[in-house]
């Protein structure tokens, strides 16, 4: 369904998002809620679309750790079974009498050859084991050269540490309501500072008569830039007016496919460069008639503010 209601014609309506306007085109979010677009290209080779090195700089921790060891075995076994492939009287110094054992110290020739370590105790005698080990031991320079370059950019990698609540509220506000949803920096030497924030919304709407189409508008707020951005900050856009949310009902904003879309920027004093984060939110995730609660307190010695950050999507319903 399509809204078929009056949109305020006070709304700003903002053309440059970069989104398309046919409904029957889109299929779910624009953005998904890490920031990241919710959209899959095709019609080119993926050796083309996909970037190896922007995959690994963007995957989690664990994952990887757990890909830099996956290859480092993976590649020194099949060095191994290459070894293999020339016997085991290539090679000279063995301590294991049977065949599994002299395969196990192979294995460890290879892992030593790889990072160059070379305890020489065992070595390559033929020609063409000697080859191999020269080749591999190239290719562990260079392995080791661009995991290196990869833990640099990971580390390196300018980055907005904001968390958003999971929710946006429909709350309380002045002599109205308004929309309102919460952040928060988590990193304690991570200071924001110049931070500005733009809210666009967009709508499935109908007018004329004509087929459903995407309408996107830019949302006012109290306030759209804060100095330093230490705590949390609770974004408002006061439904009044001017905002072509005026009148919404849940109902409403399900049958507009309604979504709010965030993008944040800031100074970051550690990468000593500007940060971007975004996120967006659904209808289905914005609550009616409730209000954020409150995330920072005075410690029991009075010194200093305790800031809660577990509670920067917890709110309370009203009456």
């Amino acid at each position: 369904m399509s809204l078929r209601k009056h949109i305020n014609p006070f709304s700003r309506v903002n053309n440059d998002t970069g989104f398309g306007n046919k409904a029957d085109s889109y299929g779910g979010r624009f953005i998904n809620k890490d920031g990241s677009y919710n959209i899959k290209k095709t019609g080119i080779p993926i050796v083309q679309r996909f970037s190896i090195y922007q995959t690994m700089l963007d995957m989690p921790r664990s994952v990887f750790i757990c890909t830099i060891l996956f290859f480092f075995l993976a590649v020194n076994v099949i060095y191994t079974l290459i070894y293999l492939m020339f016997g085991t009287g290539s090679f000279q110094g063995y301590i294991a009498t049977t065949e599994w054992g002299k395969v196990k110290e192979l294995f460890f020739f290879s892992t030593e050859t790889f990072t160059t370590v070379g305890y020489g105790r065992i070595n390559p005698i033929g020609d063409g084991a000697n080859f191999v080990a020269a080749i591999e031991a190239l290719s562990g320079f260079l392995s080791f050269a661009i995991a290196t370059g990869l833990m640099y950019g990971r580390f390196s990698k300018a980055k907005a540490h904001v968390q958003f609540s999971d929710q946006a509220l429909i709350a309380p506000y002045q002599d109205g309501t308004a929309l309102m949803f919460r952040m928060a920096s988590y990193k304690d030497k991570h200071a924001l500072h110049d931070v500005s924030i733009q809210v666009n919304i967009g709508l499935l709407v109908s007018e004329n008569g004509n087929e459903p189409a995407y309408r996107f508008y830019e949302l006012a707020l109290e306030r759209t830039r804060v100095e330093t951005l230490m705590m949390n900050w609770t974004v408002v856009h006061p439904i009044d007016d001017r905002s072509p949310l005026q009148g919404f009902t849940p109902e409403d904003m399900q049958n507009a496919d309604l979504e709010v879309y965030v993008t944040i920027r800031g100074f970051d004093n550690v990468y000593s460069n500007t940060v971007l984060r975004r996120t967006s939110y659904t209808y289905n995730e914005i609550v009616f008639n409730a209000k954020f609660a409150q995330m920072y307190h005075e410690s029991e010695d009075g010194k200093t503010t305790i800031l809660e950050l577990d509670k920067t999507g917890e709110y309370d319903r009203l009456d």
